[in-house]
């Protein structure tokens, strides 16, 4: 049997488009969303690795739980026809608080999702005002009771700090909140100004008021302690979770597995030969469906990772989980290690590199070090 592979369906949709997101999404309504899914079916049922099991699932976006009930379930239907799932299949979608309810949550539960994760990102109203978040603070906890209602038993809070106005405060009142709210699993993740989006813009001209570098440090260290103290183990830099429940398909990529990418904008990389291939398929809604029904390919941009690509991923990848990079698959410099080591960002062993808790801060700085 061939050996199982991590599946990600990207689904471009959302109610709004954030100030801050870089992601692949689309304020669309109308019939372009159901186009768009039964384009994502027929790309799916045509996949080249048609009958590799599935690891696991992961729908991202964009707002899967944007989609109609039978529209997000019968997507995974096609997927779990066409890539078997293992036994334990970790089977994840991503939901906006402001578009499930619980006959939602009960479809999908019933369809085969057993972990949801919720993009709550803030529990001060003003956050999700300034974020251009559509749901209001009160519809997280709303979400989580009807998660659990409909039988979920695997659930992550998305949050994220040094939002613009953000306290140090108010972010550990976030927190506090989250925890209150018992999720299995938490992503705690900096805010990042990425080109291209209306934050961009707005801090090219001086409009956002982001809190200090030193905050920012004091906000990750408070993350970091708060989840320790109620038995969150932290496995990778913004990641924390209840033993056992570490997000399997997330690790797939840290690790640097295959994973096979359908839907406008997804992200795959598979093996072909000797070599890995990363592929990224068409973004645009209109013209990825118009390349589904033409039957053309949906990859736009194809990438053969050369050893030294390989080699960055490794360090780069293997630094930001808790567990460290595997020194016996990736040459190292040892004078990089020891330097690292003398400066207190990197713990040695025989076989592991591990960043220490004061690396963490400058993990992209140990990356570019060791590379």
């Amino acid at each position: 049997m061939s050996a199982p592979v991590a599946v990600y369906v990207h689904t471009p949709f959302c109610p709004s488009k954030c100030g801050y997101c870089d992601f692949n999404s689309y304020a669309m309504t109308g019939e372009i969303v159901e186009r768009t899914v039964q384009a994502i079916r027929s790309e799916i049922v045509r996949s080249p690795w048609r009958g590799r099991p599935a690891k696991t699932i992961f729908f991202g976006g964009g707002t899967p739980t944007f989609l109609s009930e039978a529209q997000i379930t019968g997507l995974l239907q096609v997927v779990l026809e066409v890539h078997p799932p293992i036994e334990g299949c970790e089977i994840t979608s991503e939901g906006n608080p402001g578009t499930v309810d619980i006959p939602k949550f009960e479809a999908m539960r019933a369809a085969g999702f057993n972990r949801i994760s919720l993009g709550a990102q803030s529990f001060q109203q003003e956050d999700l005002i300034r974020l251009g978040r559509v749901h209001e603070a009160s519809h997280v906890g709303r979400a989580v009771a009807a998660a659990r209602r409909a039988g979920f038993t695997n659930l992550n809070l998305d949050l994220m700090f040094a939002l613009p106005g953000q306290s140090l405060g108010s972010w550990r009142r976030n927190i506090e909140t989250a925890l209150a709210l018992e999720p299995e699993h938490l992503s705690l993740y900096c805010l990042t100004i990425e080109p291209n989006t209306r934050y961009y813009k707005l801090q090219v001209r001086g409009m956002l008021d982001l809190p200090s570098d030193e905050v920012q440090v004091a906000m990750y260290d408070a993350a970091v302690t708060l989840a320790a103290e109620r038995g969150y183990a932290q496995y990778e830099i913004s990641n924390f979770a209840e033993p056992g429940t570490e997000c399997a398909h997330n690790l797939c990529y840290w690790r640097g597995e295959e994973y096979a990418g359908y839907g406008p904008g997804a992200v795959g990389c598979m093996s072909d030969g000797d070599a890995r291939v990363r592929y990224t398929v068409l973004k645009q809604p209109e013209r990825y469906c118009e390349a589904v029904e033409g039957g053309h390919p949906t990859a736009f941009e194809h990438e053969r990772l050369t050893p030294e690509m390989e080699r960055f991923e490794r360090i780069m990848l293997g630094l930001r989980l808790n567990e460290g990079m595997d020194l016996r698959t990736v040459e190292i410099a040892p004078s990089a290690l020891r330097k690292l080591s003398e400066r207190g960002w990197v713990a040695i062993s025989d076989t592991r590199a591990v960043l220490t808790p004061e690396g963490r801060h400058f993990c992209s700085a140990a990356c570019a070090e060791l590379a």
